[in-house]
């Protein structure tokens, strides 16, 4: 008996599976599974919540999100290659489960974990029992096929490859759509269907863009560069992982003063190569949030006020150096741990530098301009897109509110002199 579900979404409205296509059962049934329920309580954009007061969504909407933009391109690819129809179970697969791996607060987890999800999607793809037994029954090599699409080191000449990982892929289309809606600043209206409308194949037989849809990619990528430059690299970001990390490292350090830990944390932070699947499925934001909370109230200085500058959004503050020479960064970074140190914080932990560096395009040759004649690298057709391709550096220093006005004024000597 065919069963329709539908899953109301804010981005792309009303997302039909019918279980009477066996792909779709497929997915359905990946969605029941414990481990991608799980992503129900995975933050999608990690702390940005403290900034944009509406950035709850999770991976799981976003997941759903990216399968039902894969689900769109293949509609779109098969109408022109119909042998490219041997590919949905992958691509339905893999889309959906792109982001299963991810540890609390998504890609903070990279950081203060020393987390890689896409280890993690693979491995559980591979081995995790739930998930490989219901690949396995509608192809018996869908969890290898799906897991080395997850793997970075692959080449880019794979169609496959180019719509799950590539500068221009279903995470990327939904995620600057969900979370520009999610934080209300609107820079992500990406034009959807002209970019899906556009793909086509090139004579390789991997993914292209017709002419038509270039500026709808040039109109993507510099969203997309809009949406790193104000939120995901914002400030309050930084400093939030920032102390994230610090809490981290303390508990490391001082693992002898007897706090409460359970044992799935104690593993993810002092065995993270070592993590077995158990461990890793225990731990989302609310159990690392309930940490969090205990060590507020119960912890050892200076862990307690770490908890407690995050917990309570009482967090430290940022100046941007980026225009400050090498020498001038150590000199800022002396004086602002001087500062600390009167005020009684210890500069080694309430006070740093944090460098960044983004790329708003990287050129794998992953996806190219295909005019039905001739086949261009999408760099070399638009001078938008090479411009793009010029690296950004960041810098701040990071220090406590007690000191701000001093930090401010010794910045402004700094600009002063030049």
């Amino acid at each position: 008996m065919s069963i329709k579900r539908i899953f109301h979404d804010p981005i792309h409205k009303e997302i039909t599976f019918d279980s009477a296509k066996p792909e779709e059962l497929m997915v359905l049934e990946l969605i029941d599974t414990q481990v991608f329920q799980r992503l129900r309580r995975i933050k999608q954009l990690g702390a940005a919540s403290l900034l944009f007061h509406g950035a709850e969504s999770s991976r799981f909407t976003h997941s759903i999100g990216v399968f039902c933009i894969a689900r769109k391109i293949y509609k779109q690819l098969v109408s022109s290659e119909p042998k490219f129809n041997a590919n949905k179970f992958v691509l339905y697969g893999a889309a959906l489960l792109h982001d299963l791996g991810h540890g609390p607060l998504s890609h903070t987890s990279e950081i203060i974990f020393d987390h890689n999800h896409e280890y993690w999607s693979d491995n559980l793809v591979r081995n995790h029992s739930p998930i490989t037994s219901i690949l396995k029954k509608f192809d018996n090599d869908l969890p290898n096929q799906i897991g080395e699409l997850f793997k970075s080191t692959n080449l880019f000449s794979n169609p496959l490859k180019t719509l799950i990982s590539s500068e221009i892929d279903c995470d990327r289309l939904d995620y600057l759509l969900r979370d520009s809606y999610n934080t209300g600043t609107n820079y992500g209206l990406v034009d959807l269907e002209r970019i899906i409308s556009a793909l086509t194949f090139s004579p390789g037989k991997n993914i292209a863009i017709k002419p038509k849809g270039v500026i709808a990619i040039e109109h993507f990528l510099v969203l997309r560069n809009m949406m790193y430059r104000t939120i995901y690299n914002h400030k309050i970001n930084e400093i939030s992982t920032w102390i994230l990390e610090k809490i981290t490292q303390t508990v490391r350090k001082n693992f002898d003063q007897n706090i409460f830990l359970d044992k799935s944390l104690y593993n993810w932070i002092f065995s993270p190569k070592n993590l077995g699947i158990d461990d890793f499925i225990k731990n989302d934001d609310i159990t690392f949030f309930y940490h969090l909370i205990r060590w507020k109230e119960e912890a050892f200085e200076p862990l307690s006020t770490l908890c407690k500058m995050f917990i309570n959004r009482n967090l430290l503050k940022a100046s941007n150096i980026s225009y400050l020479n090498s020498l001038e960064r150590l000199e800022i970074l002396a004086f602002a741990k001087k500062h600390c140190e009167i005020n009684n914080y210890n500069p080694e932990i309430f006070c740093g530098i944090k460098e960044r560096s983004f790329k708003g395009f990287e050129s794998q040759n992953s996806l190219q301009i295909w005019d039905g004649t001739y086949q261009y690298a999408l760099e070399n057709k638009s001078s938008l897109i090479k411009a793009l391709m010029n690296s950004e550096h960041t810098a701040l220093i990071i220090y406590p509110s007690e000191i701000k006005e001093q930090i401010s004024k010794k910045l402004l000597t700094f600009q002063n002199n030049n």
